[in-house]
């Protein structure tokens, strides 16, 4: 059996750009694709935290140190420059794997700096 478990994720990144008549979903900086192990044409789900729009897309690179997030195509209708989103990808895993599986996370600052990395989510406390 095959489980769906978080890959890797952009955490809080700011979009730079929105190019409704480009082509290509959502170009990233090429370094921060590397940092998070995401691929070109990968697909990608994006969560935009400032007005809860929930879309599915896909990556194209952008010029490494840009620190561009771009929103293309109809994914710009889904955002404005400024918003903070997650962008979040999934890859499926045997019992097995999923017992070492570690994702990869990467926090960002509001100018798209690393703020810092991590492979686990501390533990929810209650209220």
């Amino acid at each position: 059996m095959l489980s769906t478990m978080l890959k890797a994720k952009l955490h809080l990144a700011t979009v730079t750009q929105a190019e409704l008549w480009y082509d290509g979903s959502c170009a990233i900086d090429s370094d921060l694709l590397d940092l998070a192990g995401l691929r070109e044409f990968e697909q990608i789900d994006i969560y935009n935290v400032n007005n809860g729009e929930r879309f599915t897309t896909y990556i194209i690179r952008a010029e490494a140190g840009s620190r561009t997030i771009s929103m293309n195509g109809s994914a710009a209708r889904r955002v404005q420059i400024g918003d903070r989103v997650i962008i979040a990808t999934y890859a499926q895993y045997t019992e097995e794997e999923m017992i070492r599986h570690k994702p990869k996370l990467v926090y960002l600052n509001p100018d798209n700096s690393v703020a810092r990395t991590a492979n686990t989510i501390p533990v929810q406390i209650a209220s």
